[in-house]
Order: C-alpha cells, then structure tokens, then sequence
C-alpha cells in the first residue's frame, strides 16, 4: 500500500469534515465530487457564490450531489464570526465593521469554520498564494499551544526501503522558515518527531543535520543546532534525539558506527531535521530528482488545527491527496 493509499484508507476510518474555500475551482470542485465519493470526508464544503459554483461544476461534468455549499455574504453566522474575527485582531486596529466585511472572504471564512469547529480541516492554494493561505493560518487558526511558529515537513517515498521506516522519512523544514533560530529549530524538530507519528505510524529516530559530526567542525551555524537539540531534550526527554550529525552518519549504519558510535539514531534516523530552508529544500528535492523519491508535501505542522496549502499547478489527484493528509491531523 502507497502513503497516499495508507493516509486515505486513515481519513476515510476518521470521519472528518473538510472545507474548501476556493469553492469555484475547477480542479478543488472535481477533487470534493472523489472525496465524498470515496468517502474520505464525512462532509465537505464548498465555499463561494452558489451560481458561481454551480456553472463552474456543470461546465467540468461534475455532480454536486451530496457536496455542502455555502456563501459566506449571506451566511447566518456573518456575526458570530466577525465577532471572532474582530476579537483576535482588535490590537491590531480592526474594527467590527472592518471584521465582517473582511470575514466574508472564502479564505478566512474557512479558517474561521475550523477554528469553531464548523469544520475539522481546510485545504487551499489552487488559487490563493501560499503566503495568503498561511496568513489565514497564523492570524485565525493560530499555532499550537506553546508553539509561536508553525513549520513544515515533507513525507519521502523512497523506492530503496532499507531507509527510515520502509523507505519513509519526515524532512524538515522544507518549505516555511527561512533561518529558523535556535528556539524555532527546536520547535521545527518536536514539530516533526509528531509528524513522523502520525504519518510514519512510527517512533521518531530524529537526526539534527549540519556539516559537522559531534564536535569535527567548529562554527555558530553548528551551535545552533546542538543548542536547538538541548532545548528538545529538556521538552521532549523521552525522543530519541541526536545531533549535530552529517546526512551520511545519519543514515548509513557503517559510517555511523565510526563517526558517531553509540549514537540511539545515527545511521537509522527516520526523520532528518535541517538546519535552515536552504538545506531543507536542495535536499528533498535532490532526493526526488536523483533518488527517485515520493514528495509528499510541503505538510503544515504546529498549528491548532488542520490548515494545508497547495500549490497552485496542484492536479486533481494532488488536492485529494492533500485533502487525506491534512484530515487525519484532525483529532
């Protein structure tokens, strides 16, 4: 069974409901018609102009029949919500007449859904750009409890499954921060670890990865690490952590057991945590170009709830692999 097939079979067990907020949208309108088809979701709503909707389906062929829509201008929550709205950004100097003419707005209108349990998770970016669909995140939604900055991770498919679990690894973060600090580093790696359970269905085997292996190099760049990894250590006692370690020592049992001997992850390490984005990223995608690698991904990670971004050349089958993976975070 494929990850995607594991993480639809797991969403379809759950139950959860699923917003769609670019409810116009040619691809996201035949992505719901196979989700509640296959029964992926409980529910899923399409938001926007019921019309707009309406001719965008029958001009792609597809049914709306057991699909919910909802127009968020002339929804009978508009108050409830921009409530909320208005009390989470008040500090800000939004106004309560600024808040329900901005709250009607198909992006936020869903996270607000999420955010009062009117919905267990949304998926967007078909349409909006990654930076407005996380702003939606940070702004309603909010990061976790004790976490101040969300990240993500990459689930890689490898075809040579002596790596990770079966060939399955979390790398991270590929796709968020930039030059995340040490408190942000430490956040992206407890962020991870969580991931690799829920999406590796395993225990965390994480390595901390720079360009120098216990101490053969000397550089700020490493300290962040190794002081990002005592952070986790003191949160998180219980994960099996080690670092600073190169990608060879973390992943190849034999230089392992010369560089870092001893080590409770080195040379098995099923979830790679990097140092900055620009590692991150040539990374995950040198291991799916050369490697030949499944990416599933960029997976949105320390937020309260559910929120995924797609990318805009996203296909039909992408969203709905998207829509499986981000339902199962609900709990």
């Amino acid at each position: 069974m494929t990850f995607t097939e594991k993480m639809t079979e797991k969403a379809r067990s759950m139950g959860k409901t699923l917003v769609l907020p670019e409810g116009n949208e040619p691809r996201t309108i035949q992505a719901a018609r196979i989700i509640v088809d296959e029964r992926i979701a409980s529910a899923v709503t399409l938001l926007g102009k019921k019309e707009a909707i309406q001719n965008a389906a029958a001009d792609s062929g597809t049914s709306l029949e057991g699909i919910q829509i909802v127009d968020p201008s002339i929804s009978e929550k508009i108050d409830a919500y921009a409530q909320e709205y208005y009390e989470l950004r008040k500090h800000k100097g939004l106004s309560l007449e600024d808040a329900k003419a901005k709250i009607i707005t198909p992006l936020l209108w869903g996270a607000m859904m999420v955010r009062l349990d009117d919905a267990d998770a949304i998926v967007a970016g078909a349409e909006n750009a990654t930076a407005k669909v996380l702003l939606a995140g940070f702004t309603i939604i909010k990061p976790a409890p004790g976490v101040k900055s969300a990240s993500s991770c990459f689930v890689m498919d490898f075809p040579e499954k002596s790596w990770g679990e079966d060939g399955m690894m979390v790398f991270s973060d590929c796709g968020t921060i930039i030059d995340p600090n040490t408190e942000q580093l430490a956040e992206i790696t407890a962020a991870a670890a969580q991931s690799c359970r829920l999406f590796l269905d395993a225990e965390p085997k994480v390595a901390m990865l720079s360009f120098s292996t216990k101490g053969s190099a000397s550089h700020p760049m490493i300290d962040k690490v190794t002081d990002a990894m005592k952070l986790v250590k003191e949160a998180h006692p219980e994960l099996l952590i080690d670092g600073e370690l190169q990608m060879d020592a973390a992943i190849v049992p034999s230089v392992a057991a010369q560089k870092a001997p001893g080590s409770p992850v080195a040379g098995q390490a099923n979830t790679l945590i990097f140092p900055n984005l620009e590692a991150g990223n040539i990374a995950y995608k040198t291991a799916q170009r050369f490697g030949n690698a499944g990416a599933y991904g960029p997976i949105l990670q320390g937020f309260a709830k559910p929120i995924s971004d797609l990318s805009r050349g996203a296909s039909v089958q992408d969203i709905v692999n998207v829509c499986a993976i981000t339902l199962i975070q609900a709990k």
